[in-house]
């Protein structure tokens, strides 16, 4: 069984769009790109480090996939070395022009591949950017770990990691840590379905009823 993992920047108001830089993605208008780069240090760093340094498929939506395959192959660095020789899995409606080595069409039906996928032996499938491409799998209950670095600002418009389709489940938080700057660096993985409780207690007065009543 393989693993989908989302791994994703975002600001403390959900938004995930072009953390790496002002031409990375400014569509829609996006007018900050580039928000990361100021709060990375030594502990940011190490908690990249660590999320590239086991095995891996990359799991890319078609915008991601044009950015990075703009940009890998042609760095030496050690998350070039990493991406470059990974699997890619794609979701496109032009496979055609897919041209970064060893990478793979999803084919038309995104969600059974991936379900096919995840049931395969191999490395886990790891989701880098993909706004869209996360919103399918959200919606299908498909991710089982959200790794996020939250950083503490706000960005008002934009893309953002969850949107209002997202299946309900719930995660637990198995791994978290603060960098010097404020980020917030955390891992949840699926926990089962959402519990429900209530805090009210005796019986609800009359005025409550009626508020019921009005609200359905």
């Amino acid at each position: 069984m393989r693993k989908i993992i989302a791994a994703t920047f975002v600001s403390l108001d959900g938004v995930m769009q072009a953390p790496g830089g002002p031409q990375e993605d400014p569509v829609g208008g996006f007018k900050f790109g580039g928000w990361t780069f100021h709060y990375f240090d030594e502990v940011g760093g190490a908690a990249m480090d660590e999320l590239f340094s086991r095995p891996f498929a990359l799991l890319l939506g078609r915008r991601t996939y044009d950015i990075f395959t703009a940009y890998w192959p042609y760095q030496k660095d050690p998350i070039a070395d990493a991406f470059n020789p990974a699997t890619k899995y794609v979701a496109t409606h032009r496979p055609d022009t897919l041209t970064w080595q060893n990478t793979q069409w999803l084919g038309e039906d995104i969600v059974a591949a991936l379900r096919r996928l995840s049931r395969e032996d191999g490395p886990d499938l790891l989701i880098q950017g993909s706004a869209d491409l996360i919103q399918t799998l959200l919606a299908n209950g498909l991710i089982d770990e959200i790794r996020l670095m939250i950083f503490p600002l706000l960005l008002g418009k934009g893309k953002r990691l969850f949107g209002d389709d997202a299946m309900p489940a719930a995660f637990k938080l198995v791994k978290s840590q603060t960098s010097g700057t404020g980020v917030i660096i955390a891992t949840y993985e699926r926990s089962g379905e959402i519990k429900v409780g209530s805090f009210v207690t005796g019986e609800p007065s009359d005025a409550e009823l009626e508020r019921r009543r009005n609200w359905k």
